[in-house]
């Protein structure tokens, strides 16, 4: 399986989780978590729902950009990211655990790497056209 296609379906799954965890916050964790780790949910959400969007961009800008190792190593930081921030901070809320909150700027980090990444690829666009 190529990247771009495992990437897409990657985006695709990210999104439909992000979709399913702002609904379950939303509806099922307004009445049962205090407001502050309610917002600290939505932003687990939210940039676990802006780094699907990007995958999915990614995955749409076409062949020349992934001819580039770095669309690669943006896709996979971007991923590790969600996994990482994202999961972080939906675990934290759910447990009660706040020792979770220490890892999670290493997610934050791997969403930078990956739009770092993503700056390093950029030139492949303008190799393949000329």
């Amino acid at each position: 399986m190529t990247q771009p296609i495992l990437f897409l379906r990657v985006a695709a799954v990210l999104g439909a989780l992000a979709v399913a965890f702002g609904a379950f916050g939303a509806h099922g964790l307004r009445a049962r978590v205090e407001p502050e780790l309610l917002e600290v949910f939505e932003t687990g959400v939210r940039y676990h729902f802006y780094h699907a969007l990007a995958l999915l961009a990614l995955t749409l800008g076409g062949g020349p950009l992934w001819q580039s190792q770095w669309t690669g190593a943006a896709a996979w930081s971007w991923t590790a990211g969600v996994l990482v921030f994202s999961g972080s901070l939906y675990v934290l809320v759910l447990t009660g655990q706040r020792w979770l909150g220490a890892i999670t700027p290493i997610g934050g980090v791997a969403f930078i790497v990956g739009w770092v990444c993503l700056a390093m690829a950029a030139p492949a666009l303008w190799r393949a056209d000329g």
